[in-house]
């Protein structure tokens, strides 16, 4: 396979630059019949005893301003990921002129550049590291999508209604849809729901360099499955129910845990990247946004629409739905044996 074989005209004007109130007014493409439906919806799109999973991670309020010690010139930086106690992996604007040894103060912290920059991204160590996340919630600002020029009434509503472990660089945009009343639609139904983590990074987003996909070198994520929700997909096998993950940080979340055979709590890294010909070994239904072209994230679509994924996502073009972060949704039927 080529990432070529991902590719697809996106048009400007088909992607979101608003943020659809109420969240579950978003509409929502049923991929199995290409029939039309509004979010809020979804409960009536599954059985009853099915189980929902989400992911709770929340966006790290991650962009700052930092001045450069040594010369006093102004720099950005996003912290798109704490690596141990001291270091993170940060994009910085401007590249130019900040190489090992730079020392750049972030409000009352103090920064030196570690290595980097590689492709805008530098590794640097942030001192004290009890204070970082403070400092970052004071004085920094939730990233948008760089693809977003619209205004948010708040930067909450780039948080789900989930959100309650910091650590995300960007959001689980497919949970972005769910309200407080389709929960209890949910609940009304006997539909649970359960949890994972996953720090989304920034790599999700990029596209892939041309070329073999196989060639292509997976980013890593930290994430969690507990084992409170290894028990809830247990308990929901066995009363007939089918496993819904909202996103695809929950699928690659929920296969990850699964890489044996079998569903166990897991913590760590993942670098579980699916592409056609992945045999899916948890989720049956997968509720995921639409995607850029050449993602990794529109190779996880295809692993489960196959060849139908240019005539979903060309349906939706043609009826309008709004594309990534802010956009709106569809619902796959994963395959599985």
């Amino acid at each position: 396979m080529l990432t070529s074989d991902f590719d697809y005209d996106l048009p400007d004007e088909s992607i979101a630059q608003s943020a659809i109130e109420p969240r579950d007014a978003s509409r929502l493409l049923v991929t199995k019949t290409l029939e039309d439906h509004v979010f809020s919806e979804l409960p009536f799109l599954l059985n009853e005893g099915d189980l929902v999973v989400v992911n709770r991670t929340r966006v790290r309020a991650a962009r700052v301003e930092g001045t450069k010690i040594d010369t006093g010139g102004k720099v950005e930086l996003l912290l798109t990921r704490r690596i141990d106690d001291e270091l993170w992996q940060a994009l910085v604007r401007p590249a130019r002129r900040v190489g090992p040894g730079t020392k750049v103060a972030v409000g009352s912290i103090l920064g030196e550049v570690i290595a980097g920059p590689d492709r805008g991204v530098v590794t640097i160590r942030l001192e004290p590291p009890d204070d970082v996340e403070d400092v970052l919630n004071e004085i920094g600002e939730v990233p948008l999508p760089p693809y977003f020029h619209g205004e948010l009434a708040s930067p909450d509503r780039y948080q789900t209604m989930f959100a309650t472990d910091v650590g995300s660089a960007a959001a689980p945009t497919a949970a972005l849809h769910f309200t407080p009343e389709l929960v209890s639609s949910l609940d009304a139904r006997d539909i649970g729901i359960a949890t994972v983590d996953l720090a989304v990074g920034l790599d999700t987003f990029r596209p892939m360099a041309d070329g073999a996909v196989e060639d292509h070198v997976m980013h890593s994520e930290a994430f969690d499955v507990p084992a409170a929700t290894v028990s809830a997909v247990a308990e929901a096998r066995v009363r007939g129910g089918r496993i819904v993950a909202v996103g695809t940080t929950v699928l690659r979340s929920l296969e990850t845990a699964a890489k044996s055979g079998v569903l166990l709590p897991t913590a760590g890294e993942t670098e579980l990247f699916i592409t056609p010909g992945y045999e899916p070994r948890i989720v049956d239904r997968l509720v995921t946004n639409f995607h850029a072209p050449r993602t990794t994230l529109l190779a996880l679509v295809a692993a489960f629409l196959g060849d139908r994924w240019r005539e979903v996502y060309g349906t939706a073009l043609e009826r309008g739905y709004r594309f990534l972060s802010f956009g709106d949704a569809m619902l796959i039927e994963v395959p599985r044996a």
